[in-house]
């Protein structure tokens, strides 16, 4: 017999993860009634938008902005009162070819020398075609090497996109999913946006509202174990302790739910306990000068052990700061890569060399102070089967649903779209109580 909904009390929802995806959850739940309580691993929250305190503000560990279609988060940064905090600005963006720091944005590249004349227009043309193509589908089944060989010709593929994939994506860069690409280009943005003081900003807000509305958060609260319960409740240990609840958001990754989780079947876990994951890897600079005029420099030349450099000061002014010019240099890396044991000293002896190759006036003195942070599970590896794999919100145990990155599909990771998705999985849970309602009334 199915327990009666006991009219008396809210509905108990367990959120585990506050990081941009649990906190809109949380929010939205709140919002509606719910009694929420968030469990976070680490001590602050923000997930992979977490920040940490330089020069009076906050500074996201990993590079984040927003583009023009993030309108959902946009939102939101409206309805939070932080709307006048939000600035869109042009960011000057290259790629180190050759040596050269070449400015490749769509008219520069019709300009530029680095490929023959033809291949420009191709490229042109090619990239015009999906930012104006709105449907994904029509990509599946195709990688992005075999599609961009055939519109953007070989040279172009070897030159510009190669040295991309291959150094984002490893190994696995033949098999990145069209889909994928298609979604780097038909959601971008030349102008982008960030909130002036940090996105830290956005994610106090949201901790402020759940609170004010009656959730609790709970940091450092490791989950060890989830199950179901007695009553079709759901019950999650953290740090020893357990709590019941009538419904659980999980926004762990999908691996570490599956660990985690017991009792899901077999066929469950042979789906979707699946694919590979890289992690992220910043080393954050404060340097005493200007280092370039370019804000975001994606590293096409081999041999490089960074990606990308994000020199944050010349986006927001250094005044926000306490007068110091921030550049990130970015990784994402399989989680067996020796960088993530590496001290952090031996990465900057491996990285600051490099900086003289970009710009030959550079010197280690120039910097005067250094962070490192690092973070599993950040980039999924979006293969042209991966679309298969996507586990659904609602999972084989009642009441308990799973959100994370790798259900953002085909985009692959994204502060809108963790919101967007916050937004939905908190209106599953809410149904879901109708439903249960409507069985027992």
């Amino acid at each position: 017999m199915t327990e009666k909904w006991p009219m008396d009390r809210p509905l108990h929802v367990g959120v585990i993860g506050g990081g941009a995806l649990g906190l809109s959850v949380a929010y939205r739940l709140a919002q509606a009634g719910a009694a929420v309580t968030i469990l976070e691993k680490e001590s602050i929250i923000g997930g992979l938008a977490a920040s940490f305190p330089v020069g009076g503000a906050y500074l996201e560990k990993f590079y984040h902005h927003l583009f023009r279609s993030d309108r959902v988060i946009t939102e939101l940064i409206y309805e939070l009162g932080l709307g006048d905090k939000l600035v869109w600005k042009k960011a000057t963006t290259g790629n180190l070819i050759g040596g050269k720091i070449r400015r490749m944005d769509p008219i520069r590249i019709l300009t530029s020398s680095v490929l023959p004349l033809s291949d420009r227009l191709r490229f042109f043309s090619a990239m015009a075609y999906l930012k104006l193509m709105s449907d994904y589908r029509r990509f599946e089944g195709i990688t992005a090497v075999e599609w961009v060989e055939k519109h953007m010709g070989r040279q172009t593929y070897e030159v510009i996109w190669r040295p991309l994939f291959e150094s984002k994506f490893g190994e696995h860069y033949r098999s990145i999913a069209m889909p994928w690409f298609w979604s780097r280009v038909y959601c971008r943005s030349l102008s982008l946006g960030y909130l002036r003081g940090g996105f830290h900003q956005l994610y106090v807000a949201l901790e402020q509202r759940v609170r004010t509305l009656g959730g609790e958060i709970r940091t450092g609260q490791a989950v060890e174990r989830i199950e179901a319960a007695p009553g079709g409740r759901v019950r999650v240990v953290a740090e020893g302790v357990a709590t019941e609840f009538d419904r659980v958001v999980c926004t762990l990754p999908t691996r570490l739910f599956m660990k985690v989780t017991a009792g899901l079947p077999e066929d469950y876990r042979t789906r979707y306990d699946w694919g590979d994951f890289h992690g992220a890897l910043c080393v954050i600079l404060s340097l005493d000068r200007k280092f370039d005029d370019f804000y975001w420099l994606s590293i096409n030349d081999p041999g490089f052990p960074f990606l990308v450099v994000v020199d944050h000061s010349n986006f927001m002014p250094v005044e926000d700061y306490g007068g110091q010019r921030l550049m990130y240099l970015g990784n994402y890396l399989p989680m067996t890569d020796r960088r993530f044991t590496m001290s952090d000293q031996e990465l900057l002896d491996w990285y600051l060399p490099y900086l003289a190759k970009i710009n030959p006036s550079f010197d280690r003195s120039w910097v005067k102070n250094a962070w490192v942070f690092k973070a599993p599970y950040a980039q999924p590896i979006v293969t042209v089967d991966y679309s298969q794999h996507i586990p659904p919100h609602e999972t084989p145990i009642p009441g308990l649903f799973l959100a994370n990155m790798f259900q953002v599909y085909p985009q692959d990771r994204g502060q809108n779209y963790s919101i967007q998705m916050g937004y939905r999985v908190a209106d599953l849970a809410l149904r879901a109580r109708i439903t249960s309602e409507a069985k027992v009334g």
